[in-house]
């Protein structure tokens, strides 16, 4: 069974499941690729954290997660 993008995944998994997040990521101004915080920060903490746009963030996301 495929897994399914939800934004209580941690921002790792949801890079290592779908590749194409990665460029969403860098392209949000975020850092997550590398950093040893990204196995444990969700979508809703990177959004805090970084002050980003959540909508725009998560809807990026959900286009490249299919």
């Amino acid at each position: 069974m495929r897994k399914r993008y939800h934004d209580d995944m941690s921002m790792d998994e949801i890079m290592r499941l779908w590749p194409a997040a990665i460029r969403v990521v860098i392209d949000h101004g975020l850092l997550c690729v590398g950093c040893p915080i990204a196995s444990f920060h969700t979508v809703d903490d990177a959004v805090h954290e970084h002050g980003i746009d959540g909508q725009q963030f998560r809807a990026a996301l959900r286009r490249v997660t299919g």
